[in-house]
């Protein structure tokens, strides 16, 4: 199962309503191009562009939600694509929401079964870390937006903006006979940039005194 966890210093409600409204979830997270809601018992469409003119959609939907009195939350969900192209063929998965006295503890954990016949399970062993990654960078996405207000447009612009100027500098350094301005391909991304480092990949059980009272 893949896993991944943050922390984010916003209300609750904040978290939960950028998380679970199909139209902004699908703007800082990178997995998706689009997600709609359809019908009134949880389901949505969601799709991925993989290529310009090219697009993977699939079904999802909300097989539960729990509200605890310390104001833990979660919701489970389950998805599948039948499109030839899709690595995922079905899948479930959660969000969970633990208030901590220094923000929202906010992480998911999924699995999904994969297509592509007897290619799929080899194909899996690469794009599994790719989609843990983008899982992670998304959520720092999202930090940054609730965080410091930079839009998940603008944080994906200077992420682009940023890996453009490190490739160049480091291109300029080998041109000039200076490799060692490779070095900066492996400096840490600027605050302002989303880095998928700044999460959590790994399970952890959360301390009983990290969860506020419901009294407090």
């Amino acid at each position: 199962m893949l896993y991944i966890e943050t922390l984010i210093a916003a209300p609750l409600p904040d978290v939960w309503r950028l998380t679970r409204d199909p139209s902004q979830h699908a703007r800082w997270d990178v997995r998706f191009s689009r997600i709609e809601r359809y019908g009134l018992d949880g389901r949505f469409r969601y799709a991925t562009r993989v290529l310009p003119g090219l697009t993977v959609s699939g079904v999802g939907f909300t097989t539960g939600e729990r509200h605890w009195l310390n104001g833990c939350a979660t919701s489970a969900l389950r998805f599948e694509c039948t499109h030839p192209l899709s690595l995922i063929r079905s899948g479930a998965g959660y969000w969970r929401y633990v208030p901590t006295d220094n923000g929202i503890r906010f992480l998911t954990g999924y699995d999904y079964v994969p297509g592509w016949g007897r290619l799929g399970p080899v194909a899996d062993r690469v794009f599994r870390p790719l989609f843990g990654w983008a899982t992670a960078w998304s959520f720092d996405r999202l930090r940054l937006w609730l965080e410091r207000g930079i839009p998940p447009e603008r944080s994906r612009n200077q992420a682009l903006a940023e890996a453009a100027t490190r490739l160049a500098v480091a291109a300029l350094g080998i041109a000039v006979g200076y490799p060692i301005t490779l070095l900066v391909l492996l400096l840490p991304p600027l605050p302002a940039t989303p880095a998928a480092r700044r999460c959590r990949r790994r399970f952890r059980a959360a301390p009983d005194a990290t969860v506020r009272s419901a009294r407090s």
